[in-house]
């Protein structure tokens, strides 16, 4: 099995793509470990590798955070982890449903926008979300208020350095472009 792996534009994040389909459907993110433990055995032998801080499944690829030791030290074990994993022929996931996303289906905004929130939804699904895959992360919409449009940002791009710039100046400007009732975009946790 052959793993390539990707930085992104998070120093602190690199992406792994081993290949196969990760998660047929959705994401799941990770940041603690005994929550990864619990929902999938795969990001819970990852989260045994001493740095490991984050673990994010996309359709695939897997990205993974660190804090402290060099990338030279920690990717080989990484490697490792997903290597025997795939080979084990266990699940990704403990239960069908990516547990990761529980808790986070909660959108807010006025019927009367719905309209507008469809557009904008739709705009991130074509335009931007492809894009931030690439760079080993997801976005999903929270919420639309006043003209802010609220999003969730995970994997590689939860914590980037680039990120707001990637917000106010990418996804606004994309956002405002298209639907003019549009103001602002804000991250939401």
């Amino acid at each position: 099995m052959f793993i390539q792996t990707e930085s992104t534009p998070n120093p602190a994040t690199l992406k792994f793509l081993p290949g196969k389909e990760v998660l047929r459907e959705g994401t799941a993110d990770f940041r603690d470990a005994d929550a990864a433990a619990e929902a999938s055995p795969l990001a819970g032998r990852l989260f045994e590798i001493p740095g490991v801080t984050g673990v994010f499944f996309g359709y695939d690829f897997i990205t993974v955070t660190k804090d402290g030791p060099d990338w030279q030290h920690l990717k080989p074990a990484i490697l490792g982890a997903i290597m025997e994993h795939f080979m084990s022929g266990a699940p990704v996931m403990a239960s069908a449903a990516p547990s990761g996303e529980a808790g986070q289906t909660g959108e807010f905004y006025d019927k009367a926008d719905e309209e507008l929130v469809l557009t904008i939804k739709e705009l991130l699904d074509t335009r931007v979300r492809p894009a931030v895959a690439q760079d080993g992360g997801d976005i999903t919409f929270r919420g639309f208020e006043n003209g802010t449009v609220f999003l969730h940002m995970k994997g590689a791009c939860a914590g980037c350095p680039s990120s707001t710039a990637t917000l106010k100046h990418g996804i606004q400007n994309l956002l405002r472009h298209f639907v003019p009732e549009v103001e602002h975009v804000e991250q939401v946790a």
